[in-house]
């Protein structure tokens, strides 16, 4: 097999799940819309589950293949020796119109320790009851193409007291005026978890009821409610209570690193993470629920939310800063009469068009690619400089850069 030597288009999947839209993504892809089948996601990356296919030649060839036959030609040198010759990131599409799981990721030393347990309890990969999938973290930026709700961290204890008191738990969080710190919020979120069936029926009930009542006075109580009619049987119903709740604006992003509990609600948005599968749920899903397990992942902190916005860097590039080694998310806009839109290449990027139409040039191979909306594209890293030209807007998903040390 030939090696990679410049940018090519890649063709990725949609994954089908029942919280997923029928419009978003069949019409970012220019497909027939409404879809048949909710889509949830579309990957694009070398993720084992559903790598994207690279057009090849004449050929679509598995993303994941290419790398493992030329890791330093796609990667580069620098990245390949970094993470084990893998793609760091997976880069998705998400359409959320109906809320996903609460849930928390592990820390890379979890994930390795817990993925090495369940390896020497046999439990199989597929298993529901698993865990772990793979050895690896999973922080992730979430940006919104349209307003996006989320939930995302504890809220201040002083602010979760009050919300908790009108819809009537005042059981529940004695633990918190005990103990208003982070064991404190431990404990509460280890009572409402462990409820038996009687006494969470009765909660979830009364919760709504009191909800009803005020919710023209917080979006919290809204957003109980709505939730209340997908999972109406399930504790997570809570959850807009003690969690930050959040709207994102078309623009605006925020980063989730390991630890912090969080759901995705309802919008459109970009998400790039580390390429991992590892998932602990804590609510709003008929799937698996390991307490014990999530209480050793979660960061129980109250804490405010960074809103991030992207920052220029040139006329036509703006990126969105987080903790992540793995991954650095950007914005590029084009128009027609820039002249100087030239892009050098550092590692392995992979551009999708979210609006307009544009060209892609390599300049050493003076290879050009018309670009549509819903087009995607991967840089290698043997691509050292490229060129775009129209009235478009991409999302780039790169490897951040480290100097040799």
């Amino acid at each position: 097999m030939e090696k990679m030597k410049t940018i090519s288009i890649l063709k990725n999947t949609v994954q089908e799940y029942a919280w997923g839209s029928h419009t978003a993504i069949s019409d970012l892809l220019g497909k027939p819309s409404p879809s048949d089948n909710p889509q949830a996601e579309l990957w694009a990356g070398a993720h084992p589950k559903s790598p994207s296919l690279v057009k090849y030649g004449d050929k679509w060839i598995s993303l994941a293949e290419l790398i493992e036959k030329h890791p330093e030609e796609i990667l580069g040198k620098a990245v390949a020796e970094r993470f084990d010759n893998r793609l760091p990131y997976l880069f998705k599409v998400l359409a959320a119109a109906k809320p996903l799981s609460v849930q928390a990721h592990p820390s890379q030393k979890q994930a390795k320790h817990g993925f090495e347990r369940e390896n020497r309890l046999n439990v199989p990969l597929k298993a529901p009851d698993r865990n772990y999938k793979d050895d690896n973290h999973k922080p992730e930026c979430i940006c919104a193409l349209t307003p996006f709700w989320a939930l995302n961290g504890f809220r201040k204890i002083s602010d979760i007291i009050p919300l908790l008191e009108k819809i009537g738990l005042e059981k529940e969080f004695d633990d918190l005026l005990k103990e208003p710190d982070s064991r404190g919020l431990k404990r509460f979120f280890h009572s409402i978890m462990t409820m038996d069936d009687d006494r969470k029926k009765e909660v979830i009930g009364n919760a709504v009821i009191n909800a009803k009542i005020y919710s023209k006075e917080d979006t919290a109580f809204e957003w109980m409610i709505r939730v209340y009619n997908e999972y109406p049987a399930d504790i997570g119903v809570l959850s807009p209570i003690f969690l930050n709740l959040i709207c994102l604006e078309p623009g605006q992003a925020m980063f989730l690193p390991s630890g912090e509990l969080h759901a995705y609600l309802d919008g459109v948005g970009i998400e790039v993470m580390a390429n991992s599968d590892n998932v602990l749920r804590g609510g709003l899903t008929p799937k698996h629920i390991d307490v014990h397990e999530l209480l050793k992942v979660v960061n129980f902190e109250e804490r405010d939310i960074n809103i991030l916005s992207p920052r220029k860097i040139s006329d036509y590039e703006s990126v969105y800063a987080t903790l992540a080694d793995e991954f650095v998310l950007s914005v590029i806009s084009v128009r027609k009469d820039m002249t100087d839109a030239n892009f050098l290449n550092k590692s392995v990027e992979i551009l999708l068009c979210t609006d307009g139409s544009a060209t892609i040039r390599d300049l050493d191979e003076n290879h050009t690619i018309p670009i549509n909306k819903g087009t995607s594209v991967i840089v290698p890293a043997s691509v050292d400089k490229y060129h775009i030209k129209g009235n478009a807007t991409f999302y780039k998903a790169s490897v951040p850069f480290k100097s040799p040390q």
